[in-house]
């Protein structure tokens, strides 16, 4: 008899269980996401510090009071669209002189938006508003951080008939478990060139640059085509540009269809195909349709310039990678481009499949160049023990955002020359 009663009691629970399981998941808001990879480095020592020498460190505590006075969502969107705006005009304005320094770190930083960014979109990830906030609608919000704190959204070319246009890109810092205080000479090119005029002897060029994550899954889910899609039909000039190799510049002859498996900014790896629209249409290779020639042989900076050729291909009819110095055979398999397998490679192969695809290959010059890596001073090499910045290291960062400029410029001069 006990028996049975505790099977009954059993089964009364189970029974209530059931009948209120729908009644609770119908009424339960989606679970809010926890923190990516890159996301949870923002509490460590380096990113704080990089954050409050530049004034920074109110962007992530100002923008979540905003988020938290949000009503609905179309609140919220707005929000979100204007304070990634100004944190892009911010950072772009520091790195220009303009406006507060906010700190002793060098205005030529990039490291500041980055992390700042990042409290941004943790606010957004981790945020419980007091409204029912779809997961989709949590993503577009997610997206709008990162668009329009990236510059993306704040292309604009004044309608000047003798002014040309050239488009620049940059990236995020990467490599931060290897060494968190890490710049990106790219970005900070971007922020120095924004919007800037340079003057060739050709006449004069308008600048306007964009930021791109170094993340595998935002390449695959489009930004990159997103992003030049609507301009690269407007422009005489682009170039995308990463952080490449010690104590040279390249400019990359070749582009290679194929992710190499690196892990990125949240730890995450892709070997495989690059994914692109229309795959069967999708070439193994794509070329620079940069003045390499001229670039070269321009006196532009203190780093010497290479025209790069070299790739990693598997030639067709075989098995196994072979690296071509004079760059790919007729009908091979790409393993890698100039740029190599990593995302400075995919971008410059997304960005000139683009122009191929728009049917501009012989119109529009564009590719990609890689800046020499950033180094630390002697002494400070030692991420356990450095310090977040050097007189050695703000000396290179600047050597490479003008030699970034005089290569646009001697690309510019050459373009309009034709």
């Amino acid at each position: 008899m006990t028996s049975l009663r505790i099977r009954t009691a059993v089964l009364g629970i189970a029974l209530l269980a059931g009948l209120s399981a729908p009644t609770t998941t119908a009424c339960a808001a989606p679970a809010t996401p926890s923190p990516t990879v890159e996301e949870q480095r923002l509490d460590k020592a380096v990113p704080q510090e990089i954050l409050r020498r530049s004034g920074f460190d109110d962007v992530a505590p100002e923008f979540a009071a905003a988020l938290e006075r949000a009503r609905s969502y179309a609140q919220a969107r707005r929000l979100v669209v204007r304070e990634g705006s100004a944190l892009w005009r911010r950072a772009v304005e520091r790195a220009q002189g303009r406006g507060p320094a906010g700190g002793d770190l060098s205005r030529d930083d990039d490291r500041p938006l980055y992390w700042a960014r990042l409290g941004m979109t943790r606010e957004v990830r981790t945020w419980e508003p007091q409204f029912t906030l779809a997961g989709t609608e949590r993503t577009a919000l997610l997206q709008q951080v990162e668009r329009t704190s990236r510059g993306q959204t704040d292309i604009r070319y004044p309608g000047q008939p003798h002014l040309k246009r050239v488009l620049l890109t940059g990236f995020d810092p990467f490599t931060l478990d290897r060494d968190i205080r890490i710049s990106n000479p790219s970005g900070a090119s971007a922020l120095a060139l924004d919007g800037t005029v340079i003057e060739t002897a050709e006449g004069p060029a308008r600048v306007e640059t964009a930021l791109f994550p170094v993340r595998w899954a935002d390449f695959a889910d489009g930004t990159v085509e997103r992003t030049l899609r609507p301009w690269l039909p407007k422009v005489d000039l682009f170039t995308t540009v990463s952080q490449g190799r010690v104590g040279r510049f390249d400019i990359e002859r070749s582009n290679g269809a194929w992710r190499g498996g690196f892990p990125d900014n949240d730890n995450a790896s892709r070997t495989e195909t690059v994914p692109v629209t229309d795959p069967a249409t999708q070439p193994q290779w794509t070329t620079t349709t940069l003045p390499y020639t001229a670039i070269t042989a321009a006196d532009t900076g203190r780093f010497p310039v290479y025209d790069h050729t070299e790739v990693t291909e598997i030639p067709a009819g075989g098995t196994d990678p072979v690296v071509r110095p004079d760059g790919p055979t007729a009908g091979s398999t790409a393993r890698a481009g100039g740029g190599g397998n990593y995302l400075s490679n995919e971008i410059a192969y997304r960005a000139t499949l683009l122009r191929d695809r728009l049917g501009l290959h012989d119109t529009l010059p564009g590719g990609h160049v890689h800046t020499p890596v950033l180094q630390f001073g002697t002494g400070n090499t030692d991420p356990a023990t450095g310090t977040v910045t050097d007189p050695e290291f703000v000396r290179n960062r600047l050597d490479i955002i003008a030699q970034v400029r005089s290569i646009v410029t001697v690309a510019a001069e050459a373009t309009l020359r034709r």
